[in-house]
């Protein structure tokens, strides 16, 4: 199976000037979005708090986080982004993927772009 990739702009929102843009795997078992640590720190991101992550293998670890924006696919979301390490492949998780509705079709592995971002209303 082919593996999907897209272009992602890394964004400080304290600072918008202050970017780090990337080649992203697109990785719909990731509920976050991983972002080698060192580049986070060029633009002036700084560890917010931890989170544990179940990993594939089934074990756990905790993460440095922080909130940023990314932009991919002219759409931008504010999201949590992982502090990966420094040599780490950039990462975009699904979270920021249905946040601006965008989906990967499980045939073609392209990425799509929904008619609208789901939303369930509760009356």
């Amino acid at each position: 199976m082919d593996m999907t990739h897209v272009t992602v702009t890394v964004r400080n929102p304290a600072d918008p000037a202050r970017t780090w843009e990337g080649l992203f795997l697109v990785d719909t078992g990731a509920v976050d979005s991983v972002v080698p640590g060192k580049f986070l720190k060029q633009i002036g991101l700084s560890p917010r708090a931890k989170r544990t992550y179940s990993l594939a293998d089934g074990s756990e670890v905790k993460l440095d986080i922080a909130t940023g924006e990314l932009e991919f696919m002219g759409d931008m979301v504010g999201t949590t982004i992982i502090f990966g390490a420094d040599d780490a492949e950039p990462i975009l998780g699904v979270t920021a993927l249905e946040s601006v509705g965008i989906e990967v079709d499980p045939r073609t592995q392209r990425l799509k772009r929904l008619p609208a971002a789901r939303l369930k209303y509760l009356a």
